[in-house]
């Protein structure tokens, strides 16, 4: 837990906070939760990082301490498998390219490691090696893969395991996804702020105002029209984001927790039409929340 930044945080929230007297909440419609809380797992996870949906319409989580990618089932959220024991250290992030390939950040080992989910098991079919420290990774409808190392504050654009684009200035970045017209967002952890690349990796738009109160972004997700949903771990809370850079809502309260509405460092972020799921990662588990505005 982050007890210094949760204070500060919850300082500055306080005010914003619900009404629980049945007085009318004054609370400005952007500081309100964006979504509901649906459903969590049990704590059977080891600081879970991102997640994702996979082509199979199972979750895959990025289980960080217990080295592997687990597989939890989207309805139930129960763990049904979990693949990458003994070759795994410390996965971060998980996404699936064109060919239902899982490409995976493994931060222990610095490397981006390939599976092939086609057999009977998922089997590791190929690496990218030298990448410092990754925290994100992902696989772009473009054919590259572009993976963070925040050991070496950059992001880097391979095609066929070679470089052929990057961009430096992301000293502990984490997260990288794709939005809706190719364009890539990068949760940019230690300059407090999120930044959106172009497949070149050319600056097109930076979140960094106030109104965000970013303290530790860590991974973000993208919906199909454009909206992100930013994990702050530092913050305890995750923030939906405009691509215009409004603010749509908040859900958590600067503090640490565990219940609707509360996180304890949460890192991974998976939207899958209307259901966003989070990794809820101090608390070893995943949440489900459903959209309540669009």
């Amino acid at each position: 837990m982050r007890i210094l930044f949760s204070t500060i945080v919850f300082l500055t929230l306080a005010a914003a906070s619900p009404a629980q007297d049945g007085s009318m909440d004054a609370t400005p419609s952007h500081e309100k939760p964006f979504a509901t809380f649906d459903a969590a797992s049990e704590p059977f996870l080891s600081d879970p990082h991102d997640l994702v949906v996979g082509p199979d319409g199972r979750l895959y989580v990025a289980d960080k301490f217990a080295n592997r990618i687990a597989i939890l089932d989207r309805v139930s959220l129960e763990l049904l498998d979990s693949f990458g024991d003994g070759e795994l250290s410390a996965p971060r992030d998980i996404s699936f390219d064109s060919e239902g390939r899982a490409v995976i950040a493994d931060s222990g080992s610095g490397r981006i490691m390939i599976y092939d989910m086609s057999g009977e098991r998922p089997r590791l079919s190929g690496e990218i090696i030298g990448v410092s420290r990754t925290e994100g990774a992902v696989a772009h409808p473009n054919g590259r893969i572009y993976a963070n190392s925040s050991g070496y504050g950059s992001i880097t654009a391979f095609q066929n395991g070679e470089i052929v684009a990057t961009a430096g200035g992301l000293i502990g970045a984490h997260d990288v996804e794709v939005g809706p017209n190719g364009d890539l967002w990068v949760a940019d952890m230690g300059n407090r702020r999120v930044v959106r690349y172009s497949q070149n990796l050319e600056i097109v738009s930076v979140f960094d105002d106030t109104k965000y109160g970013f303290l530790g972004p860590r991974y973000l997700d993208v919906d199909e029209i454009g909206r992100v949903i930013v994990a702050d771990q530092d913050a305890h809370r995750m923030i939906m984001i405009e691509p215009d850079g409004a603010l749509v809502g908040i859900i958590g309260n600067g503090l640490p927790g565990k219940g609707p509405n509360r996180f304890d460092d949460p890192e991974g972020v998976a939207i899958y039409g209307s259901t966003y799921f989070f990794a809820d990662s101090d608390n070893n588990r995943v949440v489900r929340y459903r959209v309540v505005m669009n």
